[in-house]
């Protein structure tokens, strides 16, 4: 079940849209819960990460869609964002909030399949896997797509996690291994990194989710191949 969220202030295009959605679901047999809001105000103050993707109109009274996309990525940095918009003009401002695309009004049923697809694409790919590990005598259930990397020390394992840095014993080799259906990417012998949250290279080191981790100077093809492929693959 994808859950979605369509803000849209003209009571007109939102059923038009919800119509829209309706029929992408019947042919394609996926399945939605959508939450309608009338601005993006309704959306964006006091707003909770529990949507995987997010239509959004641009043009509102109290909140238009760029400002209320700025407050959810203070907060969401996951959740796929789609304007609709008047204006091909505001699809350059959209890579400033990570927005997936755009579709402009008039909309098209045919045109908004195409970018819902695409959506509910990146949606299956990031299916959520976990991992459990004992840190400290304490069990954790980790959302592996929220693992920025790990690395070897000594007998144990670092893992840097959007819940902080936590420590547990265990093999990188069998780590690997149960990451292997993930975008994991061993850059060095002790060191495996979540593809999804390279930053960028700098010199000889990803930089990933801000940390600096060294790429062994025999994997940095590898590396950019595979990163170049989720990259693609993710887009």
């Amino acid at each position: 079940m994808i859950r979605l969220a369509l803000v849209e202030d003209d009571e007109l295009y939102r059923s038009q849209l919800r119509e829209y959605i309706d029929k992408y679901s019947a042919v394609s047999g996926e399945k939605f819960t959508v939450t309608e809001f009338s601005d993006g105000d309704e959306i964006a103050l006091g707003y909770k990460a529990v949507y995987d993707i997010i239509l959004m109109d641009i043009e509102m009274k109290f909140m238009d869609g760029m400002m209320a996309a700025e407050e959810i990525r203070k907060v969401d940095t996951e959740v796929i964002i789609i304007f609709i918009t008047n204006s091909p003009q505001y699809a350059i401002k959209g890579y400033a909030v990570d927005a997936l695309d755009y579709v402009l009004k008039p909309v098209s049923y045919y045109a908004f399949s195409q970018r819902l697809g695409r959506a509910v694409e990146r949606v299956a790919r990031r299916a959520r896997h976990f991992l459990q590990i004992n840190a400290h005598g304490t069990a954790h259930k980790l959302d592996t797509s929220a693992i920025y990397w790990i690395e070897n020390c000594g007998h144990d394992l670092v893992f840097h996690t959007a819940e902080g840095e936590l420590t547990a014993p265990g093999s990188m080799t069998e780590t690997e291994e149960k990451l292997a259906q993930d975008s994991y990417f061993r850059v060095n012998k002790g060191c495996l990194v979540n593809l999804e949250h390279v930053d960028r290279m700098d010199g000889e080191d990803a930089i990933v989710h801000g940390d600096r981790v060294p790429l062994a100077r025999a994997r940095r093809k590898a590396f950019l191949d595979a990163l170049n492929d989720y990259i693609n693959g993710a887009g």
